[in-house]
């Protein structure tokens, strides 16, 4: 699906804003909401927009505690194998495969520190990890909510 400017537009609106009614949208794009509304219902049709969700503060729903964990597996895992044994730990919320010495990264959100670890352990458990290394979040420098 090709996506022309005016599309990108929509979506860095959206992105900044999902709640923006498709009249707001129009104003600041120079169509009418209907034509806003048939241009977004085409940006999910397509998959370009993949869904729309609430961010919540992570203090708010209690797993203020983060950590980002490089995973080290023994010999070749392929990257469905990672996503079945990670999708099972539901302190894990992000997971990549990444070039480099680590073989996958994965963002972990927990309650407090002995769930961290909780959820580390069953990482670790898991017979394709080799090793781990992690970087516990102290703060949070920057937040763009465009993923």
């Amino acid at each position: 699906m090709s996506v022309d400017e005016l599309d990108r537009r929509l979506i860095e609106l959206l992105r900044g804003d999902g709640r923006a009614t498709f009249a707001d949208l129009g104003q600041r794009v120079g169509l009418s909401a209907s034509a806003v509304k048939r241009r977004v219902d085409r940006l999910v049709a397509t998959g370009v927009i993949r869904g729309f969700g609430v961010v919540v503060d992570p203090d708010v729903d209690g797993r203020d505690t983060e950590a980002y964990v490089e995973l080290f597996c023994r010999g070749t895992v392929a990257p469905g194998e990672l996503t079945r044994i990670l999708v099972e730990i539901p302190d894990v919320v992000e997971a990549w495969t990444v070039t480099g010495n680590a073989d996958a990264i994965v963002r972990i959100r927990a309650r407090d520190i002995a769930s961290l670890e909780i959820a580390l352990e069953r990482v670790r458990l898991a017979p394709q990890v080799d090793s781990t290394r992690s970087a516990i979040v102290l703060s949070r420098l920057i937040e763009r909510r465009d993923s």
